[in-house]
């Protein structure tokens, strides 16, 4: 399985970006789709995440600001940040789990910049 994330870039304190990631290869059933980000010198933390039959969990300090979505029929997920502040830069990863659990698979990351 593979996943190819797009959308990462440039944006200004205030501004929006819309991540994407989309998974190819062997997948039996999607269970969980995620975003992940990691900022320099911190750990890697959950971002948002979205079951396959639709329910969401988000970090509490980006509830509001951050949307996850899916497009299940392409096995896309999408991350649309408004609102965008100098601390969500990172790299930011998505991730899924497939096959009732049993599989987890990354992204390579998408670097988003906020200028202030």
């Amino acid at each position: 399985v593979q996943l190819q994330a797009s959308g990462g870039g440039l944006a200004q304190t205030g501004g929006s970006l819309r991540l994407s990631c989309a998974a190819s290869g062997s997948i039996i059933r999607m269970n969980v789709m995620a975003w992940y980000r990691q900022a320099p010198g911190k750990q890697r933390e959950l971002v948002a995440s979205v079951t396959f039959g639709g329910g969401t969990n988000y970090a509490d300090a980006l509830k509001g600001r951050f949307t996850i979505s899916t497009d299940n029929a392409k096995n896309t997920v999408y991350l649309q940040m408004n609102s965008l502040k100098p601390e969500d830069t990172a790299v930011y990863y998505c991730n899924v789990i497939t096959d009732w659990g049993s599989k987890t698979y990354w992204g390579q990351g998408t670097q988003v910049t906020v200028s202030s």
